[in-house]
């Protein structure tokens, strides 16, 4: 391999008009109708944080890999995508980033971030700075149509080719690219399954793959690969062809609170014009979406959260009007589908807390309405504008409800309870039982009695369910 002397060379598309249409009308095409029948995105409306693509060519695999970017909310405004992808041209230790320049598709030219680049190539012996390992590589370009497609040029990419066959560089690469594993940067990890065994076969042993990736433990991964081949399924040469990026993905989540959530499978022999039932690549859509906000939330969106809070509230209080506070484009966190309370405090005393649960709305707009419903909270004494210099405000931003059948399943100082029951419901977010002190028969009997008009013991005969919540505080 020659030295890499370019200092700025965008990496043209190498297989245009191969693995997918080479012109940008025929690709758009192409696209609209893998979209079209790609399995709809899910209801879950936990944050998506990642997903796994196939990297075939788009007539065999593109249906598959339509599901899995079915998954992005377009109007999420990602801050990067890093896509991993294994190498298939040479063997080589680490893992490569691109420092060259630009990527390039049909669709146009995705900005590298080639700052970040740099800097991974000197964080960790595990980087290289290698560009040449990028230029022919077909399982990192294969995914960036689909990324193009749902969300345009405008996100900076982290374009990471592995090539290691060690599990020790996977479990490093995993702890660099930790601090970027947050709902700001959307991951992407390419990889097909099974390559070559009969049809049936194939459909066994992906799911088998597939389960035990959803498993999230990664030792369990590389003992299911190797029971895997001592099986000797007829011409099987890998059950899962991008294991290292599979498994760089499983240290990344492993004993986190990720849920993984298989999204659509078929092989290659599903293709009815060309495909051979007789020898077989098998491929999966699987999103992974962060179930604890604790790991999703950064020092920066914690600051918007509370920002966006404060803008809202003075706003209104100056101008009396309701709705017209600035509406910055969602992303990160702030494009989440999730609950939040916004607390005022004028001088240390509480003055207002008004919040709601995950709906169908953004966070951005859940802060927005909530922050302006708090200075009007009618069990306080409303909050005047001339009062702004003397508030402090609290944000509790909520995970999905969790439905409890007994009360010992309440982490007090962990736990905000909700009690609903008929059109009675109460809430005490997780920091009232700190702050009272309270037992959790008293965190109940209270919420039932005080919030719910239950009574004291009415929680008994109520629905009970459980969130959690980071709480940003303003400091003064």
């Amino acid at each position: 391999m020659k030295h890499w002397k370019a200092k700025h060379i965008n990496r043209e598309a190498a297989v245009a008009g191969k693995f997918y249409k080479g012109s940008k009308s025929e690709l758009e095409r192409e696209l609209n109708e893998l979209f079209a029948r790609a399995t709809e995105k899910s209801n879950e409306k936990l944050p998506l944080q990642a997903l796994i693509s196939p990297h075939a060519g788009y007539i065999f695999s593109g249906k598959v890999a339509a599901s899995a970017f079915n998954q992005v909310d377009e109007n999420t405004k990602y801050e990067r995508v890093f896509v991993l992808a294994s190498s298939h041209r040479y063997h080589f230790n680490g893992a490569a980033v691109y420092t060259a320049g630009n990527y390039k598709t049909p669709l146009g030219e995705i900005t590298v971030d080639i700052k970040l680049c740099k800097q991974l190539a000197k964080s960790s012996d595990v980087f290289k700075d290698k560009p040449e390992a990028h230029l022919y590589e077909h399982s990192l370009e294969v995914q960036l149509p689909f990324l193009q497609y749902k969300l345009g040029n405008t996100v900076k990419l982290v374009p990471i080719i592995l090539g290691t066959n060690n599990p020790e560089d996977c479990k490093e690469l995993a702890k660099v690219l930790a601090p970027y594993f947050t709902s700001e940067n959307l991951f992407v990890f390419s990889t097909d399954f099974s390559h070559y065994p009969a049809y049936d076969d194939a459909n066994k042993l992906d799911f088998i793959t597939a389960n035990t990736i959803c498993r999230n433990e990664p030792d369990e991964l590389l003992a299911t690969l190797k029971n895997n081949a001592k099986l000797q399924v007829d011409k099987l040469s890998t059950s899962l062809c991008g294991w290292t990026s599979v498994l760089t993905l499983l240290y990344l989540t492993q004993g986190k609170s990720y849920r993984y959530l298989q999204i659509d499978y078929q092989n290659s022999g599903d293709e009815k014009r060309y495909g051979d039932k007789e020898g077989v690549v098998g491929y999966w859509a699987i999103a992974v979406f962060n179930e604890d906000l604790r790991f999703q939330i950064s020092k920066t969106e914690e600051a918007e959260l509370l920002e966006l809070a404060r803008q809202s509230i003075t706003h209104y209080l100056e101008s009396g009007k309701k709705g017209k506070t600035p509406s910055p484009d969602p992303k990160g966190i702030l494009a989440s589908r999730t609950g939040a309370f916004v607390s005022v405090y004028i001088k240390g005393k509480l003055r207002g807390c008004i919040g709601a649960f995950a709906s169908d709305k953004s966070l951005n707009k859940v802060i927005r309405t909530m922050a302006v419903s708090a200075v009007g909270d009618r069990r306080f004494k409303a909050v005047k504008k001339e009062e702004l210099k003397d508030m402090t405000l609290e944000v509790s931003v909520l995970s999905p409800l969790k439905k409890i059948h007994s009360s010992d399943e309440i982490e007090l100082g962990r736990h905000g309870i909700y009690i609903k029951k008929g059109l009675n419901t109460g809430t005490y977010l997780p920091q009232v039982a700190e702050k009272t002190g309270w037992n959790v028969l008293e965190f109940l009997g209270h919420c039932s009695q005080d919030k719910a008009g239950l009574g004291w013991e009415g929680w008994r005969q109520a629905e009970l369910f459980t969130y959690e919540a980071v709480i940003i505080k303003e400091t003064n």
